[in-house]
């Protein structure tokens, strides 16, 4: 029987991935936010979702609301929710009542989650009916599906209200320095996490705090290594992609081709095959959709620009930035590497700030932007000056000296960052127009 579902900052990432997921199993999904326009509202309303301005008249009884994140009990909507003794789920609540009625795996780590759900949604949904929800906005539900494939997110420990099936691991990182006091801080969080899930954890290899979980369920270790229970071996890497043998202890499960880059893209192709293997789908199914999977948006997300090539994508930590130049170093073997980078949130900066000098020391030529504030940090003890000082071949760039990158051809320009990065590569493509 459909529901009727509001959600309270419905253009949210998650919340717009959800909203998506119960308006295609058939129930009425609408909801409010700010009017200023966001990357998620087009799919939404394309979908039929209808989105109100924030207006306590918009709730009507029999609804069940959905409380973003961002939005505490002394909103006038969810005070209004209370007064007309509505049912109100935390957006974490929302969706382990989908994670409790699938077959689910929540992807959690520090870097890597957003690709690796997305491959493993593209995957199983290639082979079964699958239910999916990826971290920048996107969300599919299936009425007669079998799996559901989430982003579990460990930020301020939403992913401790989820109890999956399964668990991948890609990796654990001291992020967040604005709710994590520590590394160790942030291992036991996942360590938690580990506990909550019900059959089986998938997690790197390489990883020396995965490698220390202490959970009730058996964790397979995936990864390059001879102690890893999933191997990729013989892998070739080229500018198309990377073509690996996969193995489980000593049986070969196959040969497998990704028209993804770098070295964290075989390893999150691995712990799909990883989960796919444990679950019993066929691997000539595993081996064709994997083939066939071309990314995800601002994840090495690449245009053609008059004669150069412009990258965007969502790196703001160090070991994602080492990622994403070493990808665009496989791909284009022979072109000039130049990042404009945005360092997002002045605490992040200052927690790492030799860490992002060393990754981005990578690159040929380095462009760093002043430094993108949040609504929670619009201030702080660093600048993006610091950074460049740190950075051999770096200088700073602004809205009004974008045309310093005019100079580059057949050149490789990629923008980095979480916060509006975008408005430069607009501003680098409206001078090249002139």
């Amino acid at each position: 029987m459909s529901k009727t579902y509001y959600f309270i900052g419905i253009k949210g990432t998650g919340m717009a991935s959800l909203a998506r997921i119960l308006h295609d199993q058939g129930n009425e999904v609408l909801g409010s936010d700010i009017e200023k326009e966001t990357f998620t509202q087009g799919p939404l309303l394309k979908a039929g979702i209808r989105i109100l301005p924030f207006n306590p008249d918009n709730l009507k009884s029999g609804m069940i609301v959905i409380q973003g994140n961002a939005f505490g009990d002394d909103h006038p909507e969810v005070k209004k929710a209370h007064e007309l003794g509505l049912q109100i789920l935390s957006y974490p609540e929302a969706v382990e009542q989908i994670v409790q009625s699938h077959t689910s795996i929540g992807i959690a780590g520090a870097h890597g989650k957003t690709s690796t759900t997305a491959l493993l949604a593209h995957v199983l949904d290639g082979v079964e009916p699958t239910s999916y929800l990826i971290g920048d906005g996107v969300g599919k539900g299936n009425v007669k599906d079998r799996f559901f494939v989430f982003e579990a997110d460990e930020y301020r420990d939403h992913f401790l209200a989820y109890h999956p099936d399964y668990a991948i691991m890609t990796n654990i990182d001291f992020d967040h320095p604005d709710y994590f006091k520590d590394i160790n801080d942030v291992r036991d969080s996942f360590e938690t996490y580990g506990k909550q899930v019900k059959k089986a954890i998938f997690a790197w290899g390489d990883d020396a705090n995965l490698r220390k979980l202490d959970v009730d369920v058996p964790v397979y270790y995936y990864g390059t290594g001879e102690g890893d229970d999933f191997r990729a071996e013989n892998i070739q890497r080229t500018p198309a992609g990377s073509t690996y043998d996969a193995y489980f202890k000593d049986q070969k499960l196959g040969t497998f081709t990704i028209h993804l880059y770098g070295e964290h893209s075989v390893l999150n192709s691995l712990a799909v095959i990883a989960v796919a293997y444990m679950e019993h789908v066929d691997m000539a199914d595993i081996k064709r959709e994997l083939a066939n999977f071309t990314g995800v948006k601002r994840r090495f997300s690449e245009t053609d620009f008059a004669d150069d090539t412009l990258i965007d994508d969502y790196a703001h930590h160090p070991s994602e930035i080492k990622a994403t130049i070493d990808a665009a170093r496989q791909k284009f073997p022979d072109r000039p590497i130049v990042t404009i980078f945005q360092p997002h949130t002045y605490s992040r900066l200052a927690a790492y700030i030799d860490g992002f000098a060393k990754s981005l020391s990578r690159a040929d030529k380095v462009y760093v932007t002043p430094i993108f504030g949040s609504i929670r940090e619009n201030a702080g003890h660093v600048s993006s000056e610091d950074l460049e000082a740190k950075i051999p071949n770096s200088e700073g760039i602004d809205m009004d000296s974008m045309d310093k990158l005019l100079q580059y051809h057949n050149a490789v320009l990629v923008f980095m960052g979480a916060g509006d990065i975008e408005k430069y590569e607009d501003k680098y493509k409206e001078l090249m127009n002139k």
